[in-house]
């Protein structure tokens, strides 16, 4: 992937390493304007985090935007700063199987082709299942921690002893206000904008050996510190441009393993959302993930290793660069 080819956001809500201390900044033409400086027109005391901004959402974005249009403030050069994660989630919600080509994918990979049953009936079995549920089933969802979340360009170190650890990349939309039982057309009204995250999975310890009736383990699993790469800028809603036609690309070295589109989402972001909410009193800074594509390592047989450094992109939202060591 040529970085210098992934085009910046026109206009983004971040958080950086700058002079010292960690700044919240909107994201312009290149350049950074660090709230701190505008206090005043934000009616808050300083500093400001991008969660008090997110707090204030409605009121604060066209604020924003005036200020970006006024150029007033203290801007500074991007390369000046250190780019971290956007965000300090309260919570984290992740969809499971929400995109059609990866579960049809994982069902031939894990079926018993036999007797007499091929592979293309094996796909179209669950291409026809899969369809039902998008049509009459709900989302499926699972929780992360916010101890896992680590900035786009960190380097990702292996959980010592573990050796099947796989990439997942993902559109995560931020929620920008208290949503709670929310219909899908009230839904999107609650996101404030889209970032990305590399769910990274620890596969050997998804399924627990000693207690195989319990199910999946995705705490163990997922929760390792770094072990969720976010950012690296949270694009307001009406920037982001259409969700549902947006790329997801993971390229490992030289080689591309995740390129899809959120068209074959399972659920959109709006039926995600909607659905969370029905169990989950969210808060403004909440992340909801909206599952990850075909093309993980397990469908590759190549799963990562030390020396390893992951690119990924989505449509409008920038890259993250993951450098990934194993543990000493």
């Amino acid at each position: 992937m040529d970085i210098a080819s992934v085009p910046l956001p026109d206009f983004a809500l971040g958080t950086v390493s700058l002079d010292g201390g960690t700044r919240a900044v909107l994201l312009s033409d290149g350049k950074l304007l660090v709230l701190d400086s505008v206090v005043d027109q934000l009616g808050s005391a300083a500093p400001i985090s991008t969660r008090e901004v997110l707090d204030a959402w409605d009121r604060l974005l066209p604020v924003l935007k005036s200020l970006v249009a006024s150029g007033e403030g203290e801007w500074v050069p991007l390369s000046d700063a250190t780019v971290l994660a956007p965000v300090e989630p309260r919570q984290i919600v992740q969809a499971g199987a929400n995109y059609r080509t990866h579960v049809i994918d994982l069902a031939v990979k894990h079926a018993d082709i036999a007797n007499g049953r091929t592979e293309e009936q094996v796909r179209a079995e669950t291409a026809e299942m899969m369809d039902k549920r998008a049509a009459e089933g709900d989302p499926y969802f699972f929780v992360g921690l916010p101890s896992a979340v680590t900035g786009p360009y960190d380097t990702v170190t292996l959980p010592a002893g573990t050796h099947k650890n796989d990439w997942e990349l993902e559109l995560v939309a931020v929620v920008g206000k208290p949503a709670y039982r929310l219909s899908r057309a009230e839904a999107l009204d609650a996101v404030a904008g889209y970032t990305i995250a590399n769910d990274l999975t620890t596969r050997e310890l998804v399924f627990r050996k000693d207690m195989p009736e319990i199910g999946t383990d995705w705490l163990r699993a997922k929760n390792a510190p770094g072990f969720l790469p976010l950012g690296p800028w949270i694009v307001p809603t009406e920037d982001a441009g259409d969700v549902s036609e947006m790329r997801l690309t993971l390229e490992l070295g030289d080689e591309t393993m995740q390129d899809e589109s959120t068209k074959d989402m399972l659920f959109d972001v709006a039926a995600l959302v909607s659905a969370v909410s029905q169990t989950v009193q969210l808060y403004p800074g909440d992340l909801v993930l909206t599952g990850s594509p075909a093309g993980n390592g397990m469908h590759w047989g190549r799963l990562l290793r030390d020396g390893d450094v992951m690119m990924s992109t989505i449509t409008g939202l920038g890259y993250q660069r993951t450098p990934v060591v194993g543990a000493s």
